[in-house]
This record gives C-alpha cells, sequence and structure tokens, in this order.
C-alpha cells in the first residue's frame, strides 16, 4: 500500500477545492486546512510504518505496470530502502509542522484553501519523487513541483512583483526540466527501459562495449544533471530561489528544505548513468565550488531577511553536488539531512519575525531577543545547527566531508571549510541585527507568535537538537575519537571565525551600504548577486529578443508579404476573368471540352 503515500498529498489537494473554488460558502476556508493536516498526519503515519516493516526484513521494491507499446515498457515502481524512507519521513514530517505553522502564519488570509490546496499538490509530488524507482516518473513529479512552485510563488497574484517572479522562477526551472528531458529521450531509445536498476545495468553492458560515443555520453550526462541543478538552485540556475522569496513564507520553509533535497536525490540516482561521461563529473565538481562559495558570499551581503538564507541554501547544496561529484553519497545525505531539518527551523524563525513585525529588512529590526523567546531560540538552534558546532548534526557532515577530501582532494576540504565560516558569519551578523540592539520602531511593541507558530517551531527546535542521535541511528556516525583532531580543530575554527567576524564587524542601521568606496563597491557585487541577472540580460535575453525580433520580421515581411502578394494577384486575375462571363453556354461547354482534351494530352505524354 506504499503507493497510497504520495496519494494522501493529492488527496489533500481535491479535498481542499471546494472551499479554494467557492463552492461552499457558508464558512470559512479552514476546514480545508484541517483536511489537508489529517491526511498530511496519515501519511506521516503511514511512511513511519513502512519504515520499521523495512528496517526489520530490509529493503523491498514494488512495481506496477502501467503503459507498454513496441519496445516500450513503462512501470510505476517504488523503492523502498532506508535511505528513500527517511527522506520520505522527512517530506512528511517536514509538510506537516509546515501546515500547522501556515494555520497561524496565514490566519486571516482570505485564499488560506487554495495555499492548502497547492501545498496537498506539492507534498504529492515530492512523496513520488523520493519513491519513485523510475526516471521517467521522477521527470513526470520533478515537472508537478516546478508547477507547484510557479502557483506558490505567485500565490498573491494581485501584486506585480510576484507574478513577474513566479514567471521567472518557473522558466529558470523549465531550462532544466528540458535538458533532462532530452537524456530521458536518449535513454528511452536506447536502454528501452526507464527502470533505475534497467538504466544501471544497460549502463555497465554500454560502458563495456563501447556503444556509445564520447559525444553521445557526454551530451546524455550533461542533460541528466541539468534537471537536478535547476531543482537544486545550482549556478547558473540558482536565480529562481531568489525570485521564489516572494511567495509565502510556510512554502518558503518547505523549498529551502525538502524541494531541494528531493532534487539531489534524483541526481544521487542518475549518478551511475554518468560513468560515460567524466565531462560531467567535472562540471558538476565545477557548479558545487562556485555555488557554495558564491552563495556564501552573496548572503551575508543581503538586507533582506528570507534572501540572506535563500542564498544559503544554494550554498549547501553546492557542497552536497560536490559530495556527489567524489564519490560520497552517504555523506551528502547526512548533510542533506541536517541542512533540511535546520533550515526548515531557521525559516520558521524568520517567518515569525515577519508576522510580527510586518518587515523583512534587516536594517528596521532590532531588540526581538527579550521580546520573543521561542523565536529567538529556534533561531539559535537552527542557526547552530547548520554550523560545525559540536555536537550538533552539520558538525559531523563537516567533519566527514574534510576527513575525506583532505588527503586526496585538498582544495574542496578548504571549500567546505569556508562555506561553513561564511554562514557562521551570515548567522551571526543577522543576529546582531535581529535580536540585539535598542528596539526599532517596528520592533517596540512586538510580541511573541501565536501558539499554532510556535508549537511547529519549538518541536521541531527538539528534533534538530537531536539530529546527531536520528544519524546514529539511520547511518552510524563515528564517535569523536575516531575523526582526526586535526579535522575537528579546522571545522571549529572555521566556525568560531566566522562567529567572531559576524560579531566584529560593524553594523549600520542608517546606511545599509558602506561610506567607504573600496567596500561599497564589493558590497554592491555581493548584494547584486555579482549582478548575474544583467549579465543575463545583456547576453542570454538579449540574443532571445533579437531571434525574436528577426522572425518577427521574416513572418511580417517576408511570410505575409508573399502571401499578400498572391492573394492580390488571385484578386487581380479574378478581375480579369470575371470579364470573360458572357453567359452563352455553349461557350462554356467548349472551354470544358478544350480543358479536357488539353488534361488528357498531358496525361498521354506521361506515359510515354
Amino acid at each position: 500500500m506504499v503507493w497510497l503515500i504520495p496519494l494522501y498529498g493529492f488527496s489533500g489537494m481535491v479535498l481542499s477545492l471546494p472551499w479554494a473554488a467557492g463552492w461552499i460558502k457558508r464558512n470559512g476556508p479552514r476546514p480545508a486546512a484541517y483536511l489537508n493536516l489529517l491526511v498530511t498526519l496519515v501519511a506521516v503515519a503511514h511512511s513511519s510504518l513502512i519504515l520499521q516493516q523495512v528496517w526489520q526484513i530490509g529493503p523491498q521494491h514494488l512495481d506496477f505496470a502501467w503503459f507498454r507499446a513496441a519496445d516500450l515498457n513503462l512501470r510505476i515502481g517504488f523503492d523502498l530502502s532506508l535511505t528513500n524512507l527517511a527522506a520520505l519521513e522527512l517530506v512528511t514530517g517536514i509538510s506537516l509542522l509546515g501546515q500547522v505553522y501556515a494555520l497561524g502564519y496565514l490566519d486571516k488570509e482570505w485564499s488560506l484553501a487554495r495555499f492548502y490546496a497547492l501545498v496537498g499538490f506539492f507534498e504529492g509530488a515530492l512523496a513520488g519523487v523520493v519513491l519513485s524507482s523510475s526516471l521517467f516518473m521522477s521527470y513526470f513529479l520533478l515537472e508537478m513541483l516546478t508547477l507547484s512552485t510557479y502557483l506558490l510563488v505567485g500565490f498573491w497574484y494581485a501584486q506585480p512583483l510576484v507574478v513577474t517572479a513566479a514567471r521567472d522562477a518557473f522558466l529558470t526551472k523549465r531550462v532544466g526540466d528540458v535538458l533532462l528531458l532530452m537524456g530521458m529521450v536518449a535513454l528511452s531509445a536506447w536502454a528501452g527501459s526507464m527502470e533505475f536498476q534497467d538504466l544501471y545495468v544497460w549502463a555497465a553492458e554500454a560502458d563495456a562495449s563501447g556503444a556509445l560515443s564520447p559525444l553521445a555520453g557526454t551530451l546524455l550526462g550533461l542533460g541528466l544533471i541539468a534537471g537536478p541543478m535547476g531543482k537544486c538552485a545550482q549556478f547558473p540556475m540558482h536565480l529562481w530561489l531568489d525570485e521564489a522569496m516572494e511567495g509565502p513564507n510556510p512554502a518558503s520553509i518547505l523549498r529551502n528544505s525538502v524541494v531541494v533535497t528531493a532534487g539531489a536525490l534524483v541526481l544521487m540516482k542518475v549518478m551511475p548513468l554518468l560513468r560515460f561521461s567524466p565531462l560531467a563529473t567535472t562540471v558538476l565538481l565545477v557548479v558545487g565550488t562556485i555555488s557554495a562559495l558564491a552563495g556564501a558570499l552573496v548572503a551575508i551581503a543581503q538586507v533582506d531577511i528570507k534572501r540572506a538564507f535563500s542564498y544559503s541554501t544554494t550554498s549547501y547544496l553546492g557542497l552536497v553536488f560536490i559530495a556527489i561529484a567524489l564519490q560520497q553519497p552517504a555523506i551528502a545525505l547526512l548533510l542533506l539531512f541536517a541542512h533540511g531539518l535546520a533550515k526548515a527551523l531557521v525559516f520558521m524563525s524568520v517567518g515569525s519575525i515577519i508576522a510580527t513585525t510586518n518587515c523583512q529588512d534587516l536594517t528596521e529590526l532590532g531588540g526581538l531577543g527579550s521580546r520573543m523567546p521561542a523565536t529567538t531560540t529556534a533561531y539559535l538552534v537552527g542557526g547552530a545547527g547548520l554550523v560545525g558546532l559540536l555536537p550538533l548534526g552539520c558538525f559531523w557532515c563537516f567533519g566527514l566531508l574534510v576527513e575525506s577530501f583532505a588527503p586526496q582532494q585538498p582544495f574542496f576540504a578548504a571549500v567546505c571549510l569556508l562555506t561553513n565560516g561564511l554562514t557562521a558569519f551570515n548567522l551571526t551578523r543577522v543576529y546582531r541585527h535581529v535580536f540585539l540592539g535598542p528596539p526599532m520602531p517596528k520592533t517596540k511593541r512586538a510580541p511573541e507568535v501565536n501558539w499554532l507558530m510556535a508549537l511547529p517551531m519549538v518541536s521541531l527546535t527538539v528534533l534538530v537538537a537531536l539530529i546527531p542521535a536520528l544519524m546514529a541511528r539511520f547511518n552510524p556516525v563515528p564517535s569523536i575519537g575516531s575523526i582526526p583532531w586535526t579535522v575537528t580543530a579546522a571545522v571549529l575554527a572555521s566556525g568560531l571565525a566566522g562567529v567572531a567576524g559576524g560579531a566584529l564587524a560593524p553594523l549600520n542601521k542608517f546606511w545599509s551600504r558602506s561610506m567607504i568606496q573600496p567596500l561599497r563597491v564589493l558590497q554592491d557585487l555581493l548584494a547584486s548577486d555579482f549582478y548575474t541577472d544583467r549579465i543575463y540580460k545583456a547576453t542570454i535575453v538579449a540574443a532571445v529578443a533579437g531571434l525574436a525580433r528577426l522572425t518577427n520580421w521574416v513572418d511580417q515581411a517576408l511570410v505575409n508579404g508573399l502571401v499578400n502578394g498572391i492573394g492580390r494577384l488571385s484578386l487581380a486575375s479574378a478581375e480579369g476573368l470575371k470579364l470573360g462571363v458572357s453567359g452563352q453556354v455553349q461557350t462554356y461547354v467548349l472551354t470544358v471540352i478544350v480543358a479536357i482534351v488539353l488534361l488528357l494530352i498531358s496525361l498521354q505524354w506521361l506515359q510515354v
């Protein structure tokens, strides 16, 4: 019955439609929220039961015949491994907490039912991606995620900026999806099956026999990694996650924790198919390195509190890409798990700040530490869980990454340490802006959030604190003594250096930009994401717009001109022919006879 788990989310969407569409008007939209919470709770319980069974009897594979045509055999399959089921628990658990949180955050939202319908659609697609054993079904569900992202980002569609952000996020992710579709179509023609296990067997045989040319293997590899790059907001398709911050904060909680996790899981599943393309592995390393360092640097220059942490998500997923490319999938999974829970908690605290103050600008916040104790605690625990602070989750992840990279790839070990330090700097900087200092006009009377927001936030705070115990249960982490003391010292030192830098860096509530010209130029460069959007507009967008203008001119001047010319010629001919209409029947009969004779002569000539 595991196939029911993705359907729980979709059923929540269907159950919300009567309220979302306005068919039921006698009460408010809250029944739709309660129904979604109920089916999500059932999904959590169901996935926990399956996890216990798989823990006892081992991994299982289930599949159902779906479509067969010629040599194409499509099946709906589910891989029930501890990894997939742990990720499923993450998806359903965070979705449940996020929905309870949204009930308080969107308390007076008139379209609450529509939001829960979209979240149900979102949850169902995520659960299907995690469990799917077929590349075709994974792609199909990733497309559903792209659609749900568009709808959730554009939730407040009456605002022009929101509509633009939803469009940009959708189109950016579509680039990766189209490239992934090309790779999938090529695989379906070569392998004849879309099941991952069948593809692995085919890839091993094709690699041994040299069935694929180097060019075909390279294009296949690049196409397969493009989809996960878009879903995980990796360079150069990273701008959509920043644009997606225009949506409601409860959706940002899911997007920054579990959506990127699903994209990384798909990358892990297609990694065995990249044996044909060393270039694809190199691209993963380059993209991961740029995303990790640039994302962490850009985050420290953001004034908007949500964007300060959205770029951090890009940074951490860059480290996941590096770990996957260097054949460290277990550590990558641990990092996804620890980052997902900690980042969800950070975004819950950020949402509490926004809901209380109606402000996202760091320069207009301050003094909230004593006024919002639950939110402050959640931020501190979530931030500590994101950096290499002993003994929380990401310490083990960074320690294992540095220990595995240092002997053979010291450069990537340095990337991990630098990312850890920059993230700690950003977290400390935001903490000083928001929770310390004198109260600002918008924070003088800021109360703690309501219990519907505080309950999931406190629950997730406890869960983040218990991450090391959960990691030890699912994927035993080594003891502190097994990690070299040099690695432990390096991880702790990088985090402490970032905290010290964030604590000592000068902050100015009145000038968001530095008055020192060199620092101001650097700050503008980072705050504008290295002017990536302007580069895109000057190159790709300008080229597409120029091509569109050229094709429009060809259509208007050449195609329409030719068609209109033929039409004018036909009209002129008709005007001339109408003068030959005399009304004499014998003339018409003679014309028909002459035409028939000429036709017969031409046919006779063709036969000769």
